[in-house]
């Protein structure tokens, strides 16, 4: 009777979890991919689903099309209720079908969700950027705010329909807002008859006191004056207090308090580890921060357990960023650990971060970009991103459509993804408004919901 080959479960199809597979091409194991959803999303470009200029499945190709020449990797959509540490073994549940998987190596790289610093009631009125359904909704809600606007004869609703607030000054918000800027000033203008789109306010708010604070100063004071000469109103030092359907309320510094009306609102400050890092912490012992990013080892496994890896959005280690770059790597050094250990000579060295540096897109054309001692700016950090960003999305055929449509978006003032649905626009409110316990069938099977991101929810199901 053959022997039976070591399994390695990987939890997560995004960056660090598709890495880590692909790593294992070659290593004598079955690899078990379990992810909520069957797509490797490169979820940096989903403000440009938000905005219309590439669609999802340009940036969430299909996990199974992507391993379909990887014969020792099997993909299984299921989300993961619980983990038993003692008895190596990760639980999960999709479509009423329970799966228990038994592993000897378990990377765990379950990413993050958004963050609403305990206000979890706000992100009904603004969505986050961390999935597919994040990016439909908000496009519908952004194209929708100009469709309404066109219809009502009542001035102080225009400009609240024409008043858009993105919440976050990193770069998911500063390239947010440059994009809803550019989308309202050039690819809409002139398509309607009682509305001038031109005239539209994108408000860019940020407790910190500086725009993408982390590229430093000098890159930082340019990122702003490149957004205020594009019309972008930026406010720092400025904690946001209240939303709600019609507003934004903020907080200044000095105390005082200030109500911006608005309809469409975007939610990009702040990040959650998924609750399974806190699942591992309770059998571990590794300590759980705030964000639920669990504390591992230098070499990414945890406290006792040297046969599980923990990476990308959900470690904590060395105050490493929550990039993409972070994820890859992690992934990769996770992988050849477990070969040289089924090689027989466990490679223990710590996790070694290159950084590739970081880039933000503000304009048309303009960009900032930080790798290593060179900063740059304008023209020349657009190029940069456009490969970086080019080369890191999976796929030839991918790269090609992408590069297709930012064609389409930077060369003129088009936008090929400019489709919504009612169903995009209220799908998740209508949901929301049934309550929790809602569950659709469909010929007696339960469907599973995508709920808008509710930390204590979440830890509840993985308890």
């Amino acid at each position: 009777m053959a022997q039976k080959r070591p399994h390695v479960v990987i939890i997560g199809s995004g960056f660090g979890g598709l890495f880590a597979a692909q790593e294992l091409k070659d290593a004598d194991v079955d690899v078990t991919i379990v992810g909520k959803t069957v797509y490797h999303l490169f979820q940096p470009l989903l403000y440009q689903v938000a905005t219309g200029i590439l669609s999802p499945g340009e940036i969430a190709p299909s996990t199974r099309e992507v391993l379909k020449g990887q014969r020792n990797a099997k993909v299984i959509m299921s989300e993961v209720t619980s983990i038993d540490v003692d008895a190596r073994t990760v639980t999960a549940e999709a479509l009423q079908h329970e799966t228990t998987l038994h592993y000897d190596y378990l990377i765990v790289a379950a990413g993050a969700g958004q963050s609403y610093f305990g206000n979890d009631h706000f992100a009904v009125y603004a969505p986050g950027m961390k999935t597919i359904d994040d990016a439909l909704e908000l496009r519908a809600r952004i194209f929708g705010a100009f469709e309404v606007a066109e219809l009502s004869e009542d001035p102080a609703e225009r400009e609240r329909l024409m008043t858009f607030v993105v919440v976050g000054a990193g770069p998911t918000g500063v390239e947010m807002a440059g994009q809803i800027k550019d989308l309202a000033t050039n690819t809409l203008k002139g398509n309607f008859r009682s509305i001038d789109s031109t005239q539209a306010r994108v408000i860019l708010i940020d407790g910190a006191p500086a725009v993408l604070g982390a590229f430093g100063d000098k890159l930082s004071s340019r990122a702003k004056a490149e957004l205020e000469r594009i019309g972008v109103e930026v406010i720092l030092d400025a904690l946001v207090t209240d939303v709600n359907s019609e507003s934004v309320t903020y907080k200044r510094k000095d105390g005082s308090t200030e109500r911006i009306g608005a309809v469409c609102k975007v939610w990009a400050a702040g990040v959650q580890a998924s609750p399974l890092g806190a699942t591992l912490g309770r059998q571990t012992g590794a300590e759980v921060d705030r964000a639920g990013r669990i504390s591992v080892n230098p070499d990414l496994t945890l406290p006792g357990h040297p046969e599980i890896f923990v990476v990308g959005d959900m470690m904590s280690l060395d105050k490493l960023p929550g990039v993409a770059q972070v994820a890859i790597q992690g992934g990769q050094h996770a992988a050849r650990a477990v070969a040289s250990d089924l090689a027989g000579a466990r490679d223990t060295s710590p996790f070694q971060y290159k950084d590739r540096g970081s880039m933000a897109v503000i304009s048309k054309f303009g960009a900032i970009a930080s790798i290593g001692k060179i900063k740059l700016t304008g023209f020349p950090a657009w190029l940069a991103w456009l490969f970086v960003h080019l080369i890191n999305i999976v796929g030839f055929k991918h790269r090609v459509t992408t590069l297709m449509h930012w064609a389409i978006a930077f060369l003129s003032t088009g936008r090929a993804e400019r489709t919504t649905t009612r169903q995009q626009l209220v799908g998740r409110l209508a949901v929301s408004q049934l309550g929790s316990q809602f569950q659709p069938t469909i010929g007696g099977v339960r469907l599973p919901l995508e709920q808008p991101y509710d930390p204590e929810a979440a830890d509840r199901r993985t308890r």
